[in-house]
C-alpha cells in the first residue's frame, strides 16, 4: 500500500486534530482573558469597602490610624489593625479634619494602568472578532485542511489494510458479481497476465442495483482484497456551495491517484453528481455540470489515466447521464441483484457468525421465509432476533426469536397498549378473516402465512401471504386472483357486519392500480389488445420530457375506464360469491381471531378442511390476552343472516 498523498486524509485523522487543536487555542485564550481580568478586577478586593459617611464618622470617633489617598481613593488602616477602602468626593477640609484627629496622612499619585496593558484592553475585542472570523471561515473553507485555500483540494480518503477487514469472504449472495469485480483485482495484481493477449484493464466499472443488495460491502471487498491504494469518496463530497469547487475536487483527486498509480477509485451514490445534464428547468449555470463534465474528461479525455480504476455505486442507473454510461468510461455495468434463495441462505450464515445460534435455528427455512430480502434487511433480520433473545434473558437465539423479528419487520411492531372498541376488533377480524379465505380458496394466490388482529404499524390487523419460492414476473390469472384477495376485505364487512369502514381505502387503491396497469401497461385487456395507453408521467426535472403529451384519445380512454370497470367488478363479484358459500369458515376464523389473536397457516388449514382450529404453539412472544375493551377476548360469534 503507496504512501498518503499530500491532501489525501487517511481515516479522518488530521480532521480530528486540527479540531482539538482549535479547541485547544481558544482553551488557552479564555484562560487568560480570565486571568487578565481577575488581575485588574480583584487584586484589591481583600479590602473591606466603606461608605464616605462611615469613614468621616470613624475619623471623629479616633478609630482611624493611618490613610493613603489616591486621587479620590481612599485606603487606610483603622486603630484595630483592620484595613478599608473608600471613595472620597472633592472635599477641600478634609485633610485638616484628618489631621485634627490625629490621623496619619500618606499621599501618592493616582495609579495609571501600563502602556502595554492599556493597548491590550482597548484592542483586545477587536482581536477577539476577528479571531472568532477566521475560524469560521477556516470551517467554512475545508475544516482546517489547507485553510482559506482547501476549496478544491479533494475529499478522498485512502484506505489501507489495518482499517478495513472486510474481504471477499464476508460478501454472499451475489456470486457473479463477485466474479465480475475479483477480476479487476487480478488485473491489478497481474496485468500481463491479461495485457500479452491484447486486453486492456477497464476504465470504470459501475454496480448498480437496488438499496441495500450489497454495493458498498463489494466495494470495501475490493479495498480488503486489492494491494493497491483504495480511494473512497462519496459523490456528494463534489458539489459545494462555491462555483467551481467540485470540477477543482475531481481534478486534484485524479491528479493524487495518478502519482499512486496503479489504484482504485470509489464513488458511491454518483448519481448526486453523475446525473444526465440539461435537467434544470430555469436554464443558466449548472455547478453540478461542471463537476460532471470534468469527471467525463478525467475518466475518458484527451489525456488518458492509464492505471485508474473507477469503480461507482447507484440505485438509480435510469437518471445517469449518457456520456458516463459509454464504453471508455464505464465499460461494465455490474448488477448487484436482491440474493435468491441460495443467496438469502449465504447471508444468512455470514451474519450468524457473530451471533450465538440456538440448534434449532435453520438458515434454509428462514431464507425460503423471507422473498425479496436484500443483504441489509437480512442483516437487519438477525440484529432484531438478538435484540428479542436479549429481552428475554436468553443465551441463545432460537427460532422463535427469527419469527417474531421477520413479523416485526414484514408487517410491523406489534401496538397491544392500543385500546380498539370490541365492535371494531370484530370488524377487523371478519375483515381480515375475508382477505384469508379468499386467498386460500383461489388456487393462483400465494399462501396464507398469518393472520393478526393485533395492530401493528400502521394497520388495524394484517393478512400475510409468502410465496412458496422466488418470483420474477407475474401471470395474468395470478393478478385477477390478488385483486379479489384484496376486496375479500370489504366483502366481509358487509355481509356479516352489515356495514363499511374506511380500512379497505389501501386495498382499493392496490386493486384499482393494478387493474389499470394491466390495461395501459401490461397489454392484458382482451378488448383493448397489446398496447401502452398509459399517459406521459417522466419527471421534468431529469431531462426526460419538459411537456405534457397525451398518447390516447378521449373515446380510447373511456375504453380503458370501461375495461378498468369491467375487470374490477368481475373480481369483486368472485370474492362476494367465495365469502356467501363459505360463511361457516368465515365465522370460525373470525371466533379464531377474537380468541387468539394470531393464528397460523396450520390453524388456517384447520379452518378450511372443516376442523376446529388447534390451539396455538407456546411461545414466548404469546401473552394472555386482556380483557374489555382494552382489546380482550370476546364472546364468540354465532352466525347471523346479513343481506347478500
Amino acid at each position: 500500500m503507496g504512501p498518503p498523498g499530500p491532501d489525501i486524509v487517511p481515516q479522518g485523522d488530521t480532521d480530528l486534530n486540527n479540531v482539538a487543536r482549535n479547541i485547544l487555542v481558544w482553551l488557552v485564550i479564555a484562560l487568560v482573558m480570565m486571568a487578565v481580568f481577575n488581575q485588574l478586577g480583584d487584586r484589591r478586593s481583600a479590602q473591606a469597602q466603606v461608605e464616605y459617611s462611615q469613614f468621616i464618622d470613624e475619623v471623629k470617633g479616633g478609630r482611624v490610624a493611618k490613610v493613603t489617598i489616591e486621587g479620590h481613593v481612599i485606603r487606610g488602616t483603622r486603630t484595630d489593625q483592620t484595613p478599608f477602602v473608600t471613595y472620597a468626593p472633592s472635599d477641600p477640609w478634609m485633610v485638616s479634619d484628618l489631621l485634627k484627629s490625629g490621623v496619619k496622612v500618606e499621599a501618592k499619585p493616582e495609579e495609571e494602568p501600563s502602556f502595554l496593558m492599556s493597548l491590550f484592553v482597548s484592542w483586545f475585542p477587536m482581536l477577539l472578532l476577528i479571531g472568532v472570523w477566521v475560524f469560521f471561515m477556516r470551517q467554512m473553507q475545508g475544516g482546517g485542511r489547507g485553510g482559506a485555500f482547501s476549496f478544491g483540494k479533494s475529499r478522498a480518503r485512502l484506505l489501507d489494510e489495518s482499517t478495513n477487514q472486510i474481504t471477499f469472504v464476508d460478501v454472499a449472495g451475489c456470486e457473479e458479481a463477485k466474479e465480475e469485480v475479483a477480476e479487476l483485482v487480478d488485473f491489478l495484481r497481474d496485468p500481463s497476465r491479461f495485457q500479452k493477449l491484447g486486453g486492456r484493464i477497464p476504465r470504470g466499472v459501475l454496480m448498480v442495483g437496488s438499496p441495500g443488495t450489497g454495493k458498498t460491502l463489494l466495494a470495501k471487498a475490493i479495498a480488503g482484497e486489492a494491494k493497491v491504494p483504495f480511494f473512497s469518496i462519496s459523490g456528494s463530497d463534489f458539489v459545494e456551495m462555491f462555483v467551481g469547487v467540485g470540477a477543482a475536487r475531481v481534478r486534484d483527486m485524479f491528479e493524487t491517484a495518478k502519482k499512486q498509480s496503479p489504484c482504485i477509485v470509489f464513488i458511491d451514490e454518483i448519481d448526486a453528481v453523475g446525473r444526465q445534464r440539461g435537467a434544470g428547468l430555469g436554464g443558466g449555470n449548472d455547478e453540478r455540470e461542471q463537476t460532471l463534465n470534468q469527471l467525463l474528461v478525467e475518466m475518458d479525455g484527451f489525456e488518458a489515466n492509464s492505471g485508474i480504476i473507477v469503480i461507482a455505486a447507484t440505485n438509480r442507473p435510469d437518471v445517469l447521464d449518457p456520456a458516463l454510461l459509454r464504453p471508455g468510461r464505464f465499460d461494465r455495468q455490474v448488477v448487484v441483484p436482491l440474493p435468491d434463495i441460495r443467496g438469502r441462505e449465504q447471508i444468512l450464515n455470514v451474519h450468524m457468525r457473530k451471533v450465538p445460534i440456538a440448534p434449532d435455528v435453520k438458515p434454509e427455512i428462514l431464507a425460503r421465509g423471507t422473498p425479496g430480502f436484500s443483504g441489509a434487511d437480512l442483516a437487519n433480520l438477525v440484529n432484531e432476533a438478538a435484540l428479542f433473545a436479549a429481552r428475554g434473558n436468553k443465551r441463545l437465539v432460537d427460532m422463535d426469536d427469527f419469527e417474531r423479528a421477520k413479523d416485526k419487520i414484514m408487517m410491523g411492531a406489534e401496538r397491544r397498549s392500543m385500546v380498539m372498541p370490541e365492535h371494531e376488533r370484530r370488524n377487523t377480524a371478519y375483515h381480515e378473516s375475508g382477505h384469508a379465505i379468499v386467498a386460500r380458496l383461489l388456487p393462483g394466490t400465494d399462501p396464507v402465512h398469518k393472520v393478526t388482529i393485533i395492530p401493528r404499524g400502521r394497520a388495524l390487523g394484517v393478512t400475510m401471504q409468502l410465496p412458496q419460492e422466488d418470483r420474477y414476473s407475474m401471470e395474468r390469472n395470478q393478478i385477477l386472483q390478488n385483486i379479489a384477495v384484496l376486496f375479500g376485505g370489504r366483502i366481509a364487512e358487509e355481509l356479516f357486519m352489515n356495514q363499511m369502514t374506511t380500512g379497505a381505502s389501501n386495498d382499493f387503491q392496490r386493486a384499482t392500480d393494478m387493474a389499470r396497469r394491466m390495461v395501459t401497461e401490461w397489454g392484458m385487456s382482451d378488448a383493448l389488445g397489446p398496447m401502452v395507453y398509459a399517459e406521459n408521467e417522466q419527471e421534468v426535472f431529469l431531462g426526460r420530457s419538459v411537456t405534457s403529451t397525451k398518447n390516447v384519445s378521449e373515446a380510447t380512454q373511456q375504453k380503458v375506464d370501461a375495461e378498468v370497470r369491467r375487470i374490477i367488478d368481475e373480481q369483486y363479484a368472485l370474492a362476494r360469491r367465495l365469502l356467501d358459500e363459505n360463511r361457516d369458515k368465515v365465522h370460525t376464523m373470525a371466533n379464531a381471531l377474537l380468541e387468539w389473536e394470531t393464528i397460523d397457516a396450520d390453524q388456517v388449514n384447520d379452518i378450511m378442511d372443516g376442523r376446529p382450529p388447534r390451539s396455538p404453539k407456546p411461545s414466548a412472544s404469546n401473552k394472555p390476552p386482556a380483557t374489555g375493551g382494552s382489546g380482550g377476548s370476546a364472546a364468540p360469534v354465532t352466525p347471523s343472516e346479513s343481506p347478500a
